[in-house]
């Protein structure tokens, strides 16, 4: 495969990836191929190699005569994605506080501001996506190619979770002091206080999604 080539398939994946998680495609909403060939402007062999790509990282589900769809990830796996993210969170956060600049901290801090203002705008779906960009720039800084190449393929998968969590009554909250907590660790160039701050952080992630596991739960029952 020449190099443009390549670079098509790699695109049309990073795009039905990235449109996934930003929530354009719900959990088993079809993928259907011309549409896609349309929409990315690349032919629909590639296509269909970008969605053997990402069901191979486990977004997609490709079923006989019947095509691409969303994958739908269940409660359960749900609870296990992010116990498997907290492992890899807590080594990138270690990184990043030892390799934080004094520019790499003042991005974190405008980050910090715009979440700050949001949550006091109650703008909670923009604050949800602004949280993302606060971890993605940790992996930025990090510079741990493995552990951010894996978070993205388990963060995929995670985006409906995540919103249904930070509408839970007082997350935004204390996910907001939570990351105040992980920032100023990562100021101080302290790697224990970013692991303790990232741990507790997580922490609340885990049971933000069990309540709203829980809230969705008891509706249906009504």
């Amino acid at each position: 495969m020449d190099a443009k080539k390549k670079a098509e398939k790699l695109d049309a994946a990073s795009f039905i990836r990235d449109a996934i998680t930003r929530g354009d495609y719900q959990p088993n909403e079809r993928l259907i191929e011309n549409d896609l060939s349309k929409r990315i402007g690349v032919n629909r062999s590639l296509i269909r190699v970008a969605l053997a790509r990402l069901e191979q990282e486990g977004l997609v589900v490709i079923e006989p005569n019947r095509g691409a769809r969303v994958r739908l990830i269940s409660d359960r796996e749900a609870i296990e994605i992010v116990e498997t993210r907290c492992a890899l969170e807590l080594l990138i956060v270690r990184y990043a506080a030892e390799r934080a600049t004094e520019e790499d901290k003042e991005e974190l801090r405008r980050i910090v501001g715009e979440m700050e203002a949001l949550f006091l705008s109650d703008d909670l779906i923009r604050y949800s996506r602004t949280n993302g960009l606060f971890h993605r720039k940790l992996h930025e800084i990090a510079q741990h190619e493995t552990a951010t190449k894996m978070l993205g393929m388990l963060r995929s998968q995670m985006v409906r979770f995540q919103y249904r969590a930070i509408l839970v009554p007082d997350r935004a909250r204390k996910s907001l002091a939570e990351h105040k907590a992980v920032f100023a660790a990562v100021e101080a160039n302290s790697p224990d206080r970013a692991e303790h701050a990232m741990r507790r952080h997580l922490k609340g992630v885990i049971d933000g999604i069990r309540d709203a596991i829980a809230a969705s739960q008891a509706m249906a029952d009504v």
